[in-house]
């Protein structure tokens, strides 16, 4: 299925020309007109009685929850699958035998036009580009968190999605869920008054990858067979494989990933940008492990802070992660704990703490809930899904559907990677969101806008 009418589908002339009989034969029987199907919709829209044609760019890892997701909702094909480990790529592989197998997402997206949207499932560093070139190619996007590599990318993320007016969505689950809902609307009806701290944290990485605090490795093993190694690399500058880099420890590395704050903080602090309706921030500190430039070190603290918004007060929203924790909230009783992953909000009036990937929340103390009325709900619900309500928009041609569209995702994901400058430049960094710059520290200009190798970038 394409968004082209039949009559100018891909195709000989023979066969443009055998459509345009059978269309004119049945008009004359029936006595109406057909009408091509965008002309009905409008751009982009697919009707309800058909399926989104769907290429997934990476089908590995966590592609495969993705995927069986879409496909459970019985609304999408997957036409073509891309991924340069075909060890990794397998069960779907076998899953989807119907499906054309690429090595290269280019060539996926520059010779397969039986698609309407795509999955990016990759590392980090290939999100941007991928995206991009499918946007510019007229497919919509659903892309995997965090949405990209750098502070740039992100921004010209959301610039590119605009310009096509294509349908996105950043693969942050907990977006779609009730306790996102239920925290924006307790902290609108003043629940716990005005808030001026929000803290939030996360086990990673831990026992997910155990690269961060490393140097590069030195040993140079074999290529696995099924790996096309150059290809995985695609924007990032070569170096030699290692099974440090790939799969899943990608992320301890700059060059390929943004350690556990790519990794998690898109899920647990999601409910700060959405309740308290965050822009970005105007100076972002670090705390951290020793920084060696080439993995991420091995624990981090960082420090946003946010100017006051209207009538509400400057917040300061501090992340930690392998192994940090904040202090509990105010009033939290003592055999209590804080969780692995999670956020607390603190206001004039109290607290409130959820479970990470926007869980339920709760009242500090607990106490509190007992005689607590839950607020009115004013807020729509996602009754579908994170995934499907984007399948849903695709459907329909309408980007303002998916809720974790680029609109909302790449400002929210540009404030994170913010915070990784901090990091990475070992200080304080005043930042300039319109400028896209950080105004103290120049040097910070080769991170905020990266360098590609050639025949990739954005």
């Amino acid at each position: 299925m394409s968004n082209l009418p039949d009559f100018a589908s891909p195709g000989t002339s023979s066969t443009l020309n055998r459509r345009r009989f059978v269309a004119s034969t049945a008009a004359a029987a029936f006595g109406f007109q057909i009408v091509p199907r965008h002309v009905i919709g409008g751009p982009g829209f697919t009707p309800p009685s058909e399926k989104l044609n769907i290429g997934c760019i990476g089908i590995g890892g966590q592609a495969a929850g993705d995927m069986a997701d879409m496909d459970s909702t019985g609304l999408v094909n997957f036409v073509a699958l891309c991924d340069v480990d075909l060890d990794r790529g397998a069960g779907n592989i076998k899953k989807y035998p119907g499906a054309k197998l690429h090595r290269d997402y280019r060539k996926l997206l520059d010779q397969q036009k039986d698609i309407d949207a795509v999955l990016v499932a990759t590392p980090d560093h290939v999100h941007a580009p991928a995206s991009i070139m499918a946007m510019h190619a007229g497919r919509h996007v659903y892309v995997e968190k965090p949405l990209a590599h750098s502070v740039g990318e992100a921004r010209r993320m959301a610039e590119v999605a605009k310009a096509t007016g294509r349908v996105t969505q950043m693969g942050n689950q907990g977006h779609a869920s009730e306790g996102l809902r239920l925290m924006r609307e307790w902290i609108l009806a003043g629940s716990i008054g005005k808030v001026t701290e929000v803290h939030v944290w996360s086990d990673r990485p831990g026992t997910f990858w155990d690269t961060q605090g490393k140097p590069f490795p030195t040993d140079t093993p074999p290529v696995p067979k099924n790996l096309d190694w150059d290809l995985w690399l695609g924007p990032s500058q070569a170096r030699p494989y290692h099974p440090d880099y790939c799969p899943r420890k990608w992320r301890g590395w700059w060059m390929f990933g943004n350690g556990a704050l790519g990794d998690m903080a898109v899920h647990n602090a999601d409910p700060a940008f959405y309740a308290l309706d965050l822009g970005p921030p105007d100076w972002v500190d670090a705390e951290t492990a020793p920084n060696n430039g080439e993995s991420f070190p091995a624990w981090n603290i960082i420090t946003y802070h946010f100017p006051a918004r209207g009538d509400q007060p400057p917040v300061t929203m501090k992340w930690y992660d392998g192994g940090k924790m904040p202090p509990k909230p105010p009033g939290m009783e003592a055999e209590k704990k804080l969780g692995d992953n999670g956020i607390y909000f603190v206001g004039d009036k109290g607290a409130m703490i959820a479970p990470g990937w926007s869980g339920t929340p709760r009242l500090v103390p607990e106490a509190r809930m007992k005689d607590f009325v839950i607020p009115a709900r004013v807020i729509p619900r996602c009754t579908v899904g994170h995934r499907r309500e984007w399948i849903e928009a695709c459907k329909a041609g309408k980007p303002e559907d998916a809720k974790s569209g680029f609109h909302y995702s790449a400002p929210f994901t540009e404030t994170l990677l913010v915070g990784l400058l901090a990091v990475r430049l070992g200080k304080r960094i005043e930042w300039d969101s319109a400028g896209l710059k950080a105004t103290n520290a120049p040097e910070a200009e080769a991170f905020i806008h990266k360098a590609y190798r050639q025949g990739y970038g954005i």
